[in-house]
Parts: C-alpha cells; structure tokens; sequence
C-alpha cells in the first residue's frame, strides 16, 4: 500500500501507539495473550554514515540516529534501537563496501545518509564522490522500500570551524569551500531524487561561539550538537511537507 509523504510524517511524528507492559496475571497464557495485543509493530531505521553518524567521542545515547529514535518514541511511536553502518575516517567507497558487505535484504521505514568529510579530508575527487554518493543515495531509497520520502540526506559539517580545525594549519577558508562544494553535490543528487534534505552546516558553525557544541577531542560534536541535527531532521520533514 501506498503512504503519501504528509501521512508518513505525520504517523513518524505523532503517531499514538506505545510499548504497554501488560498487568501481571497468575496465567502465564494470559499473559502471552495481553503481551500481543497491547504491543504495537516496530517501526526501524537504518543510519549510514562515518563517525559524525556513530557520534564519534559521545555516548551511543547521544548519537543522532538513537536521539531521533529516542525523541519519536518520546511522542509516541514505537522505533526499535536504530542500525548503524558508520565508521570513523570513512569515505563513500569504505560506505559502499560495507553496505555491498552487509547485504541488506530487509526493508525499513526510515534511512538516513551522511557521508563525505573524509573525501574532503582526503582530498578525494568531487567526481568520484558523486557518482558514489548517487549510488549510495540509490541503495538508501531501495532499503527504504522505493520510497524517497522515507530517506533523509544529511549535509557534512564544516570541521573547519572546530578547534581541531582552527589549530591544524591548514588553510580554514579552503576547508570552508570544499566542505560546501561536496553539500552542493549531496544536496542535488537529494533534490533529484525527491528525498529529505536536512542542512546542518550551519549549525555545526555554531561550534565558534558555543565550545559545549563540541566533543572532548576538539574535532567532533557533542551530545547537545546531536541533539541540534535531530531538531533539523525533524523540521526538514516539517518543512517538505
């Protein structure tokens, strides 16, 4: 059946089923009955991505991905613990093996995909980043069940304005226009393919003025910059539907 993107948000929001513990009851079948009746599907999410996705130097609890999972259950739904395929330092190549790797078979109501510093970092090619980001953004709209309005592409953040950034020599402004040049890229691929698009770029500039934004190592963000993303994820599907 076919759930216009309006009806997805607004189920992914304000849905009202819960988790019910059911009452204690002498009969153990009793009990197996209740259980079934007052437990509603979980719904699932998939976040890929490298180490801002992981929630590098934070807790898992103050990643994005469990944060969102967290802040939807909060309001009523009934998210499972999220599965994640990121990892610190990787680039869409290492993202594509390791989804090629996973060998995804199950469908999921939500996808989320953040990926691309470390091309930059690397001074990878912003042609090889596209085609395989497209290819990445393609696999993330089939675990979705064909739906892009299910998948939400996240912008890189400028680790430029980081501490780590600001002491590491090299040249702040280059890291600025590159980090911006990869998020033209995502965000036309996102546009194209009619998924969510979420900017958080600006936010992680924050970081400039606000030092509890970042993490303890001085180049990835803290639990209340995570807590930031989830807002903006959460305002795109606002703001596209």
């Amino acid at each position: 059946m076919k759930i216009s993107s309006t009806l997805f948000l607004m189920l992914l929001l304000f849905g009202c089923s819960k988790n019910e513990n059911s009452p204690e009851r002498a009969n153990s079948e009793q009990n197996e009955i209740a259980a079934i009746s007052t437990t509603a599907p979980q719904q699932s999410y998939l976040a890929l991505g490298d180490s801002y996705t992981i929630g590098e130097s934070v807790s898992q609890a103050q990643s994005f991905p469990y944060l969102l999972v967290s802040k939807l259950n909060s309001r009523g739904k009934n998210f499972a613990a999220p599965r994640v395929i990121a990892r610190t330092g990787w680039t869409t190549n290492d993202l594509q093996k390791a989804v090629i790797a996973a060998n995804i078979t199950r469908k999921y109501d939500f996808v989320s995909l953040l990926i691309g510093v470390n091309n930059q970092y690397q001074g990878l090619s912003k042609t090889t980043y596209r085609s395989q980001f497209k290819d990445l953004l393609n696999r993330a709209i089939l675990y979705s069940g064909g739906k892009p309005s299910h998948v939400a592409v996240i912008s890189i953040p400028d680790w430029g304005q980081t501490p780590f950034g600001r002491n590491s020599g090299r040249d702040r402004q280059k890291i600025t226009e590159d980090i911006a040049a990869f998020n033209a890229i995502n965000k036309a691929e996102a546009t194209a393919r009619g998924v969510i698009y979420t900017n958080i770029t600006l936010l992680s500039n924050r970081v400039t003025s606000d030092p509890t934004l970042v993490a303890q190592d001085g180049l990835h963000y803290s639990g209340k910059m995570h807590a930031l993303w989830v807002d903006a994820i959460i305002a795109s599907f606002n703001k596209a539907n």
